[in-house]
């Protein structure tokens, strides 16, 4: 099932505002997607790093991600190796941290998943030290 929320939005008025709101509030219904969006921020993030900071595997990120694709919330951009997502509209993370306010939930927890450097995470925002075609080697190799 796909859904395109900001689609909705734009198509006429046969789709009710409440149930593109309940669209929406559908897509954030899985705790991953918003640790997702969390941690994608106002600025990007890519998978490795969703892996390093959300300690989940690959796939099940890419499956996620790819639901808040078809939903229009994140869009990928490719730079070399690397896939990079954003928000497409980041003022999404407003409502989030509001919705957490009004639950009680401090806006600290909720920025625990802020961007910041990754140790274990191989991209080179995280590391640019780090050269990449040394990790591809050493995983081949084992």
């Amino acid at each position: 099932m796909q859904y395109n929320i900001f689609v909705f939005m734009n198509i006429s008025t046969e789709i009710l505002p409440e149930e593109t709101l309940a669209q929406v509030f559908h897509m954030l219904g899985q705790p991953v997607r918003i640790q997702i969006l969390l941690t994608i921020g106002e600025k990007e993030a890519c998978v490795c790093h969703l892996e390093a900071r959300l300690g989940l595997r690959q796939a099940a990120i890419s499956q996620h991600l790819m639901a808040l694709r078809d939903a229009n919330l994140v869009y990928a951009q490719r730079e070399g190796r690397n896939i990079y997502y954003h928000l497409v509209k980041p003022g999404l993370l407003d409502v989030v941290r509001q919705v957490g306010r009004l639950t009680g939930i401090p806006d600290e927890q909720l920025n625990a998943y802020a961007q910041r450097p990754v140790a274990n995470c191989p991209c080179p925002k995280c590391n640019p030290e780090m050269d990449v075609s040394q990790i591809c080697d050493e995983v081949i190799n084992v």
